[in-house]
């Protein structure tokens, strides 16, 4: 067996609000769906310098803070380090179009009615989001699942 393929991943929270990436539906793994900003983490690169690499590349913001948080998937061929991430300098901007077609934010309790790249992540996202958005509260209840 392979080793897992290490992955560096930004949730980008602003306003009550997280930023995700929609993939384009002709993308090989996760088409259509929408999921966090990030990618590869090279080799010979740590996750934190992978993540800030990876928001530059695709979205076009440099990083000041990042930190880590727990993030939950279903598929063992992935490593996943994931990052909130509240303060930056640049405005997002779609500048990976061969990658993604559509750069949105959403309310945390707007994530439930997306189709995910990692559905098993929900929970973690929406506490993540709560939390750095400074409503505690809010992360400590349940998600709604739809479907």
């Amino acid at each position: 067996m392979s080793a897992p393929v290490p992955l560096a991943l930004a949730l980008l929270v602003r306003d009550g609000r997280v930023l995700l990436a929609h993939r384009l539906p002709s993308r090989a793994h996760y088409p259509d769906c929408w999921d966090l900003v990030g990618g590869h983490v090279e080799h010979g690169e740590s996750p934190e310098d992978a993540v800030v690499r990876e928001c530059l590349e695709e979205i076009g913001v440099r990083i000041r803070a990042a930190a880590s948080i727990e993030m939950d998937v279903e598929d063992d061929g992935l490593e996943v380090h994931a990052f909130v991430v509240t303060s930056w300098d640049g405005e997002p901007a779609n500048i990976a179009p061969e990658e993604h077609d559509d750069l949105r934010w959403f309310r945390p309790d707007e994530l439930a009615d997306l189709r995910l790249a990692h559905p098993a992540s929900l929970a973690s996202l929406v506490r993540a989001a709560c939390v750095a958005a400074g409503s505690p509260a809010t992360a400590d209840e349940p998600p709604r699942l739809s479907g």
